[in-house]
This record gives structure tokens, C-alpha cells and sequence, in this order.
């Protein structure tokens, strides 16, 4: 079955990827989890995603396209990154959600895929 899990990290753990001082410990955890992950064959896909800042939110309303640009959710935390794996169950899926670094400070919400529509 496959799983995706989405990373969420508040805005200072964002600031870390690009801080001198920080980013090597922030980077040598994710290498680390995602590593683990590849060497046990499960990852299907995944990518970090550029800050909460590059964002554009488009949405449509009574025909118009409306442009916000950054994240809508006005939350503490926002989407970092995911990863698609394929893995036997949930229990499986949320024992690696576990491990990453963004379940520390974060949060990672874990999410079945929807098996591929047949025509």
C-alpha cells in the first residue's frame, strides 16, 4: 500500500536550511531518515519543498481566478516536503513517519494514495 507523507516545520526550522551554522545538523538529519528509507526500499517519490514564502495560492471563485501569494493557512507550521512510499499497512507507514526529523518540531501527517483509476 502506498502512503504519502507530508513533513510540516515551523518557520524557524526553514531558516536552519540556509543557516551557516545550522544547516549542517538540519540537513544531516534528513539525510539520515531519508537514507534509512531508501536503503530499506520503500520510497516511491519525494522532494523537499522551497520556504512557505515562494508560494502562490490559486483558487477560483464565481469564475475569477484569485492570486495570493505564500501559503493560505495562516498556521504555525507549513508543508516542507513529502514522500510517497509504498510499505505494508499504516502502522508500517507511521513507525517511518516516526522517525523523521520533523516528527521532533514539527508534525508529518500520513495519508493513504488513492490506487490508480482503471478507464
Amino acid at each position: 500500500m502506498q502512503y504519502m507523507l507530508m513533513y510540516t516545520e515551523p518557520e524557524s526550522k526553514f531558516a536552519e536550511r540556509n543557516d551557516p551554522k545550522a544547516a549542517p545538523d538540519y540537513w544531516g538529519a534528513w539525510s539520515t531518515y531519508i537514507g534509512a528509507m531508501s536503503a530499506a526500499g520503500i520510497v516511491v517519490n519525494g522532494d523537499g519543498l522551497q520556504p512557505p514564502h515562494m508560494a502562490t495560492t490559486i483558487r477560483v471563485r464565481d469564475g475569477q481566478r484569485e492570486v495570493q501569494d505564500g501559503p493560505f493557512a495562516d498556521s504555525k507550521e507549513q508543508l516542507g516536503g513529502y514522500f510517497v512510499i509504498e510499505v505494508a499497512g499504516l502502522d508500517e507507514a507511521m513507525t517511518w513517519a516516526a522517525k523523521s526529523p520533523s516528527a521532533v518540531y514539527g508534525s508529518v501527517e500520513v495519508r493513504p494514495v488513492l490506487p490508480p483509476m482503471k478507464p
